[in-house]
């Protein structure tokens, strides 16, 4: 994670090749997110994300994203490819809590659905049994839209007001809906650690658009200096 607390840490998500990774660097972003969760249209076999690691540059972190359902092949993938930063959805999967401590070293993202306010009470009551099972809590949490059934890359807006005067005790990571277009608005009102975008700079499903990408970049770093 970023030490400096006025810069806006941007994730360009769902990453499916080398060229996109290495424009997503080239632009700035702070880190891309390497799917792989069958399920996704987005999803990315261990061997092409080897390959998309390799071409990116120093300082450029990739993101492992899973969906926590059983754990041997997760740690094969996250050793085989040397990530730090893995990212769960389900991280109220007791497996998970493994994650926190221990000899594994990673940064753990805890990523969450929301839609209404006791969602994010969920949240408060997750860091609670963080600290209380393993005395550890997680790097981050990333915030998106409730879809039933979805995981992100869905193009649905977490309701910003909702988040505005959300303060949990670890940096939120604001995903969900972001697009070029209103990616400064929701800076505004959340006042987020960092944003995640997927479908809102995409052509297609997987692959980016250089110029949205840009855009977004430039409006969501635009927006957070004016915050100073």
């Amino acid at each position: 994670m970023h030490p400096r607390a006025s810069y806006l840490l941007v994730k360009i998500c769902g990453v499916t090749d080398e060229a996109d990774a290495v424009q997503a660097a080239e632009l700035a972003a702070d880190a891309i997110g390497l799917n792989f969760y069958k399920g996704s249209p987005r999803y990315v076999t261990p061997d092409k994300a080897e390959s998309i690691i390799r071409e990116l540059p120093p300082f450029v972190e990739p993101v492992g994203i899973f969906v926590s359902n059983g754990f041997p092949p997760h740690l094969e993938t996250i050793h085989k490819l040397g990530l730090r930063t893995i990212q769960f959805h389900r991280p109220d999967d007791d497996l998970v809590f493994v994650f926190l401590t221990g000899p594994f070293g990673f940064r753990l993202i805890s990523a969450f659905s929301v839609g209404e306010n006791n969602d994010l009470q969920g949240i408060s009551h997750y860091l609670k049994k963080c600290r209380q099972k393993r005395g550890a809590l997680p790097a981050a949490i990333l915030v998106d839209a409730r879809v039933s059934g979805e995981f992100g890359g869905t193009g649905k807006t977490v309701p910003w007001d909702l988040l505005a005067d959300f303060r949990p005790e670890v940096p939120l990571i604001l995903a969900g809906g972001l697009t070029p277009e209103n990616v400064a608005e929701a800076v505004r009102i959340v006042r987020p650690y960092g944003v995640d975008v997927a479908s809102g700079v995409e052509k297609s499903p997987g692959r980016k658009d250089t110029d949205k990408m840009k855009r977004f970049i430039e409006n969501a770093r635009g927006a957070a200096e004016q915050l100073q």
